[in-house]
């Protein structure tokens, strides 16, 4: 094996999700890194994990490469979430034996795994992991590593239950190229990360950096360009967007994820012809797939953003059929999904902007509706930007001054990127705009904005 320590891949969510009571949040970044990261150093393994946030939850080579080849697997079953259930389905198909299962007690097992035996951890009243419950997971898991690396049990329920099942067998020189590549994907991968907490002036240069080394996007492993593309995004570094997106190959420039960002850069770039561009690749998007809250979301933010630039212009007709398109997608956005507040909130916004009789009458008859989608996300408990921004314009457009104050605090201690910050602030002052008691709607909008 060269030396190389046997691989754990980890398939489980990323960052804190809410159960599903909304009682508490579950934080998985803590138990994978107090419990199964050193579990896996104490049992002598590298431990690679599957990252569903960074890549906008396609699965890509790489990630079947993992589930087939790593000699161990972590499959955290807590919330039932799709991914890992695709991805522990993956695994179970194709080898035989190595795969642990975790999963938190507060929640239920699906009927289909609930047989096969899975190790459970404990969280308190508040979701959280105690510190002699957090050790007590990490000596278990460690020694079921341990076990793991050598095991000849099967617990695979399809090997089970067929004894003549193959599995898959790859060759030798395959499992050592496989490891070269994730050696090297996953040392860029933390390079990327690791930029995200530099000064934005430099993040850029250590990028392009980075995207030097990728190399070839054509030959380069495909989450590579994916999580550079979404690195420059937090950076501001749109023509970076556009460019990267450029050199991808064309099935990756044909991924829903990849249009639905390379609009939102254009659109933000704002160059000659961007916009148009923009609405053409999200036109081309609702043929293809239908009304999503996303795409439509995204080309509401296009229209909204030409009407901003026609009212700065005096163009009183271009700015009234602009802020109508915007209003439009956000509408057809929320209606396509009503549990997705992104659009819906937006729309409140926009109603409220433009104030006729029949659009705040709209507004009250959406804003219990947004707030539910809201609540269920978390609400000001959560520890995602976007949730608590939301809380924070849903609180203004119903002038509750003390949770709009409280929903400020969170996310000044959530340290957000500047673009978010510039998106939530806008909306705030166009929500001023219509307010008689506005001034303390502006001052939160400046305080977001520095």
């Amino acid at each position: 094996m060269n030396g190389f320590r046997k691989l754990l891949f980890v398939a489980m969510p990323f960052g804190s999700k809410p159960d599903p009571t909304q009682r508490f949040e579950i934080d998985f970044d803590d138990i994978y890194e107090r419990c199964i990261k050193p579990a896996a150093e104490g049992a002598d393994l590298d431990v690679i994990r599957a990252d569903e946030e960074t890549i906008g939850g396609i699965i890509h080579k790489p990630m079947y490469e993992r589930l087939l080849l790593s000699e161990v697997v972590v499959a955290d079953l807590t919330l039932a979430n799709a991914n890992v259930f695709y991805e522990l389905g993956i695994r179970h198909a194709a080898r035989p034996r190595s795969t642990i299962l975790i999963f938190a007690k507060k929640s239920r097992l699906p009927f289909d795994v609930s047989p096969i035996r899975a190790l459970p951890y404990e969280l308190d009243d508040a979701g959280d992991l105690g510190v002699e419950v957090a050790e007590m997971l990490r000596g278990t898991l460690a020694e079921r590593l341990e076990e793991a690396k050598e095991s000849e049990t099967v617990d695979s329920p399809l090997f089970q239950l067929l004894d003549e099942y193959p599995g898959i067998d790859l060759p030798h020189d395959v499992t050592e190229a496989f490891r070269d590549r994730v050696q090297h994907v996953s040392q860029l991968t933390e390079e990327m990360r690791d930029a995200a907490r530099i000064p934005k002036e430099e993040r850029v240069t250590v990028l392009k950096n980075i995207e030097e080394r990728i190399g070839d996007f054509d030959v380069a492993s495909q989450e590579l360009p994916l999580d550079l593309l979404l690195a420059y995004r937090d950076a501001s570094a749109y023509d970076e967007m556009v460019q990267c997106v450029g050199r991808m190959p064309a099935e990756l420039r044909q991924v829903l994820t990849v249009r639905q960002q390379l609009a939102w850069a254009l659109n933000r770039r704002a160059d000659s012809g961007d916009r148009e561009s923009a609405i053409e690749i999200l036109r081309g998007l609702i043929d293809d797939y239908g009304p999503d809250p996303e795409t439509n979301g995204i080309l509401g933010r296009v229209y909204k953003d030409l009407w901003d630039e026609a009212e700065a212009e005096g163009a009183t007709g271009k700015a009234e059929a602009a802020l109508e398109a915007a209003i439009k997608e956000y509408e057809v956005g929320f209606d396509a999904d009503p549990r997705d507040y992104y659009p819906g909130v937006n729309l409140l916004t926009l109603l409220r902007r433009r104030g006729g009789e029949e659009d705040l009458a709209r507004v009250q008859e959406l804003q219990p509706v947004v707030l539910f989608a809201t609540a269920r996300r978390g609400g000001l408990a959560s520890s995602d930007y976007w949730d608590v921004a939301t809380v924070l314009e849903l609180a203004i457009i119903g002038e509750d001054k003390d949770l709009a104050e409280r929903a400020l605090g969170k996310i000044e201690l959530l340290g957000p990127q500047d673009w978010e910050c510039e998106t939530t602030a806008r909306n705030l002052r166009l929500l001023a705009e219509k307010t008689e008691d506005s001034a303390w709607i502006s001052e939160l909008a400046e305080r977001l904005a520095l």
